[in-house]
Parts: structure tokens; sequence; C-alpha cells
């Protein structure tokens, strides 16, 4: 929770994912550390976070907590002072998703891709990272999976069973490159042991991105999200590899997405 543009979008996602998984909502309310400015003779100053911050911090907190208090979810609000991608992570140990958004362009304060990013490389959690013109979550719409056959795909799709129980329809998409450990009909056969009809569809396209490809069947398909394991290539960075930073800053639907 922060008083930002995508707030809203978070938020709605969270209320809607949470009532349709009867879960409870954790609401982390981030105030960022304060900056100590130096002073004319070489020592510390003042901090200059300045009062305005958290007087509208504090006029969000009202308002969002008779929000949420008005959605009949269960849920609780966390105070936090610090980086907002650790608090984030601190908060999330025993929390089975995560929501973020997945960029703020024109917000001055929040890089919400970096966040993202580094929430995604250090938490053991998927990420939903929504646009933020977001307005709900339709957690019984149709659902692809992003599949490209490693152990980030297969973990996510493992960790978010309860949340595909409840689609409409499940398809498991791959653009096939070659160095794929598991196919799609493995990851099809795991989720009809789970209850969950998922067909399978697989493209060999070395012209077009992969990100682009993904973007492109989900459009087509009408899925109202898109889950995926974040590609990488050799040791994790703060940012990912082309797909996943593709994916987090142009894509128009819901992102859940781990590794």
């Amino acid at each position: 929770m922060h008083d930002d543009d995508g707030q809203v979008a978070r938020l709605h996602t969270a209320i809607d994912i949470t009532r349709a998984l009867d879960g409870h909502l954790i609401c982390v309310d981030v105030t960022p550390s304060p900056v100590y400015a130096g002073n004319a003779n070489g020592g510390f100053g003042d901090p200059i976070l300045l009062n305005d911050e958290r007087e509208s911090e504090a006029r969000n907190r009202a308002r969002m907590k008779e929000r949420v208090a008005g959605a009949n979810i269960s849920w609780s609000w966390e105070d936090a002072t610090g980086d907002f991608a650790q608090c984030v992570i601190d908060a999330a140990n025993l929390a089975d998703l995560i929501v973020l958004n997945r960029a703020l362009d024109d917000y001055p304060l929040l890089d919400m891709r970096t966040i993202a990013s580094r929430v995604l490389m250090h938490a053991r959690n998927p990420i939903v990272a929504v646009p933020e013109e977001v307005e709900s979550f339709n957690a019984k719409g149709r659902a692809i999976i992003a599949w490209d056959g490693h152990e980030s795909a297969a973990a996510t799709m493992r960790a978010c069973v309860p949340l595909l129980q409840l689609a409409s329809d499940v398809e498991i998409f791959m653009v096939r490159d070659g160095a794929e450990n598991t196919e799609p009909e493995e990851a099809a056969a795991y989720l009809a042991r789970h209850g969950i009809h998922a067909t399978v569809k697989i493209v060999d396209d070395g012209l077009h991105h992969t990100d682009a490809l993904i973007e492109n069947a989900a459009r087509q398909w009408h899925a109202d999200y898109i889950l995926m394991g974040a590609y990488s290539h050799g040791r994790l960075m703060e940012a990912f590899g082309g797909v996943t930073k593709g994916m987090l800053s142009n894509c128009k639907l819901p992102l859940v997405i781990g590794h």
C-alpha cells in the first residue's frame, strides 16, 4: 500500500483474488526510510523525508483501510518503514502470492519495474504483477501458461494450482527453442491430476521475440491473465532476462510470475 498511481489496481486485484480463493489479505503500508542531508559543517541535518509525505500516507491509510474493510474479506494491515522491495520481501515469508504493479512509468518516486524484479528474485512467492489501468482480476476467467519447460515455470504453476482450479479454461503455450527440460504435455498431465483440464499449443517461430509471441497468443485466446516462470540466463540479476523484462514492461494483462 502506497499512495501512487498503481495502488488502486493492486488493491482491486488483491481483493478479487482473496475473495475468489477465500483467503486472507495482508496490506503492507510502506513508508520510505528518512534520507539525511549534509549540513554546512559537514555533519548530518534533519531528515528530509517531508512531513507532506507522512501526512499524505496517513490520509491514504485511512482511505484504504475503509475500502478494504468494506470488501467483505479477511484482512490485516502492517506498517513498515524502509526500502520498498525489502519491506515486501520481509512481509511475504508466510504469504502465497504478492501483488505488485508491473510498471509505473510516469510516477517519479516508485520504480515499480525494478521493485517487482527485486521481489521476484529474492522472494519465494509468485508475484501477481498488474498494469496500473487494471480494474479487476478475473480468477474464474481464462488462464494462459507461458511454458518454457524449466523449473521456474513448473514451480510457479505448482504454487498456483488453487488459482488455476478456478479458471474456466487453461492453455499451456510454448515457444519451442530446443532447450526445454519438461514438455508441455507433462505439465498438462500434472494439472489433470489436480482436476484442471489444460490444452497445449506449441509454436516454432525463430523470427519474433518470445514475449511478443506470448502476448499475441494471450490476446488471440482472450486470456484474462498470464502465468509464467521468470526467464533468465546465467546468474540471476536484479533485472531478469529479455522475455521477463519485456513482459513486465509491456504486457497489458496481469502476470502471475515466479522463479
